[in-house]
């Protein structure tokens, strides 16, 4: 058993050092305009009219909306760099915290929305989350990021004066999942599949040379581990690991950041220090 239990040390030491090996993406210097498309999915007429929306949206209402696109994550946690950039950023007002972040990393296929404490109330993260899933994802899987862009702007404006209506906002489990939708899911079981048959074969290969090592330093024992006995051990271990991959897997995709950011002031913009607790919701396509 104590092999056993080297190999499990093992796998918990490349579980929780990895991501600490994965170099940070930078975050841009403080941008002069709403709209931010550092990974190109925008027209620059699509560009223009979200920039005067956002422009005319904050002048009437004082909220301020940014939008972030990027070509990749590059390794890093999509909940630890929107902390980052918010920290940095401060979208929204000193003492009112009307700030909402909307990131898009095309080639990780992620996105998320980050919203201020003084807007949490009216686009709390069950909306962020159904207006990821059930109105930007299905145009970003077509391929039309404009479309999906534009459609989520219009819903987060419509949630932050209280016009989301109820039949935009049902969740998964009260209504019939899109093509669209379905389509997204079997991609991601089909990944976390693949993920685990990998898994899976590199520890079959690293105990069928214990095995064979253990065989060769035991030949005079009598009472030594059959084939089969060892094996069995060798399956209770992946099934240990299994629900442990399990827990981890369900962690990292129900987990965000939290934080509040400091006030200063925003340049370009007529607010600047908006703080964050981490609400908003993440999602992929």
């Amino acid at each position: 058993m104590r092999g056993s239990w080297k190999l499990l040390s093992f796998f918990f030491l490349i579980c929780f050092t990895a991501p600490s090996l994965t170099l940070a993406l930078d975050v841009p210097e403080k941008p002069a305009g709403h709209v931010n498309d550092h990974a190109g999915l925008l027209s620059d007429q699509t560009r223009l009219k979200l920039e005067k929306t956002l422009r005319v949206y904050e002048t009437k209402t004082s909220n301020q909306i940014v939008i972030a696109t990027f070509p990749s994550l590059e390794g890093d946690s999509l909940e630890d760099f929107s902390i980052r950039l918010a920290e940095n950023w401060k979208v929204g007002q000193k003492g009112r915290d009307n700030g909402i972040i909307f990131l898009i990393f095309k080639e990780d296929r992620k996105m998320r929305i980050e919203v201020g404490y003084g807007l949490e109330g009216t686009l709390p993260d069950a909306v962020a989350g159904q207006i990821i899933q059930q109105v930007v994802a299905p145009s970003f899987i077509e391929g039309d990021y404009e479309r999906g862009i534009l459609l989520g702007i219009q819903a987060i404006l419509k949630a932050t004066a209280g016009e989301y209506a109820q039949q935009e906002a049902q969740p998964y489990g009260s209504r019939e999942l899109t093509q669209a939708e379905i389509e997204a899911l079997e991609r991601q079981g089909r990944a976390v599949g693949l993920f685990l048959l990998i898994l899976v074969g590199i520890f079959f290969v690293i105990d069928f040379f214990r095995y064979r090592g253990y065989v060769q330093s035991h030949r005079v024992y009598n009472d030594r581990y059959s084939f089969w006995e060892w094996w069995v051990r060798f399956a209770i271990l992946l099934f240990v690991l299994g629900v442990l991959f399990r827990v981890l897997f369900y962690a990292m995709l129900f987990s965000r950041g939290g934080y509040h950011g400091s006030r200063s002031g925003f340049g370009g913009f007529s607010g600047g220090g908006g703080g964050f607790g981490g609400g908003g919701a993440s999602g992929s396509w």
